[in-house]
């Protein structure tokens, strides 16, 4: 399903007042509260009015349904971290740095969306091609920085989607285990070690050989 497609099923009613943008951004702000809290199926659109101190007639002049936020909050979230990582990515100095540049504006972005774990975990189960689309935007945009930098010949020619959903998963997994599951900023070591497990499998540079499995040097066809 195309980008385009999904981001349809979240388009909600539009604001025509500052005030009315300011309502419908927060009961986005609640509903991402109560959907990482109580969970998508456990959540009703009450929780998030009342929570958010809005009638609940309110809710409906931005939102249809439960499920339409929740795409909507789905989209935003996505949105609004691309668009900090592009940020991010204007101070890059070569593709390497590109690539740090955005780990740590994810981990930094996720401890104020903790809650984005659960979200888009929950998303499977509420719609497929929500969660689908989800990953399949991130990775859009990590093929391209990496296709550019093989091109470029600062790292190796391997299948660029293969490694975007490779530094997904690492980025994916290293930030549950201390931001979500800890509360914690990522450790200075972990980000370390992280980043030369990737860099040294990435980085076009020749060597006579490697390290096989076995600790002994293998010669490279």
């Amino acid at each position: 399903m195309s980008e385009n497609s999904v981001e349809s099923k979240a388009q909600t009613k539009v604001p025509v007042t500052s005030k009315g943008a300011k309502t419908r951004q927060k009961l986005l702000d609640v509903a991402e509260e109560v959907f990482g809290t109580k969970g998508y199926f456990a959540a009703s659109i009450v929780d998030i009015t009342q929570q958010a101190k809005v009638a609940q007639g309110t809710f409906y002049n931005y939102f249809e349904s439960k499920y339409e936020i929740f795409a909507e909050l789905l989209t935003q979230l996505s949105r609004d971290f691309r668009g900090q990582i592009r940020q991010g990515l204007a101070q890059a100095k070569s593709y390497e740095e590109a690539q740090r540049i955005g780990f740590r504006v994810f981990f930094t972005w996720v401890q104020s969306h903790r809650n984005l774990y659960s979200i888009v975990q929950q998303a499977v189960l509420v719609d497929e091609s929500l969660y689908r689309a989800y990953y399949e935007r991130l990775a859009k945009g990590y093929v391209k920085g990496l296709e550019e930098a093989m091109g470029a010949g600062e790292f190796k020619s391997l299948h660029a989607e293969t490694i975007a959903y490779c530094l997904m998963g690492i980025s994916q997994f290293i930030g549950m285990r201390w931001v979500y599951w800890e509360g914690k900023d990522v450790p200075g070591e972990v980000f370390d070690d992280a980043m030369t497990m990737i860099f040294q499998g990435l980085s076009n540079s020749s060597s006579e050989g490697k390290v096989g499995t076995n600790g002994r040097n293998r010669e490279v066809d």
